[in-house]
C-alpha cells in the first residue's frame, strides 16, 4: 500500500512575490495539490461520494517551516509522506526540494475525514471509509525517523543556538 508521493512542478510568477520569491501562503497551497494528486493516483479524490454520504477533509492543522527561497521559474519536487493514520485522520509530512535535491521546506497537514450531518448539514468527523483506508499505510518506522532526523539537522537556529521555540500542544478539541 502507497505511503508517499512525488510531484515535481514549476514555480508560476503568479505564485512569487515583487522579488520573485514564491509567497509563503503558497507553500500550503503545494502541499494540498500533492494531497489530491496522491489520492487520485489511488484512484481516489478527496471530495466525493462514498456509500452514498459525501465525504471530505478538512484541515486540522498546517504548518511550513521555510530553510531557503524558491524563484520564479525554479523547478521543486514536493515529497509526501504519510506520517500517521488514525481511524478518522490522516497526518502527511511534506519535503520541498529544488533540483539536485536541496531542501527548502518543510511542511506538515493533518486532515480528518468528514461528512455533513444528514439532520444539520454541520460536519462532523467520520471513520475514514474502507475504500479509502486500504489504500493508504504510513510510512515504514525507518523512512519516520529518517524524516525526524533530517528534520533536526536543517532546523533553523537562533543567533544563541538554542532550538526553535515549539508551538504551543494542541488543547483536547484540537487533537
Amino acid at each position: 500500500m502507497p505511503y508517499e508521493f512525488h510531484q515535481t512542478r514549476h514555480v508560476e510568477f503568479a505564485e512569487t512575490d515583487l522579488a520573485g520569491i514564491v509567497h509563503f501562503a503558497n507553500f500550503f497551497r503545494y502541499m494540498e495539490e500533492a494531497e489530491h494528486a496522491f489520492f487520485r493516483s489511488l484512484g481516489l479524490s478527496v471530495h466525493g461520494e462514498i456509500g452514498g454520504r459525501l465525504i471530505g477533509w478538512p484541515r486540522i492543522h498546517a504548518r511550513c517551516s521555510y530553510i531557503a527561497p524558491l524563484r520564479f521559474e525554479e523547478q521543486f519536487e514536493v515529497h509526501l509522506v504519510v506520517c500517521g493514520k488514525r481511524r478518522k485522520s490522516i497526518a502527511y509530512e511534506f519535503l520541498f526540494r529544488r533540483q539536485g535535491g536541496e531542501l527548502v521546506a518543510r511542511g506538515k497537514l493533518a486532515v480528518v475525514c468528514a461528512s455533513p450531518d444528514p439532520a444539520t448539514g454541520r460536519l462532523r468527523a467520520v471513520d475514514i471509509p474502507r475504500q479509502i483506508d486500504e489504500k493508504i499505510e504510513v510510512a515504514p518506522a525507518e523512512l519516520l525517523r529518517t524524516l525526524r532526523a533530517e528534520r533536526c539537522a536543517a532546523s533553523p537556529r537562533s543567533s544563541n543556538n538554542a532550538p526553535p521555540a515549539s508551538p504551543p500542544p494542541l488543547s483536547e478539541g484540537e487533537q
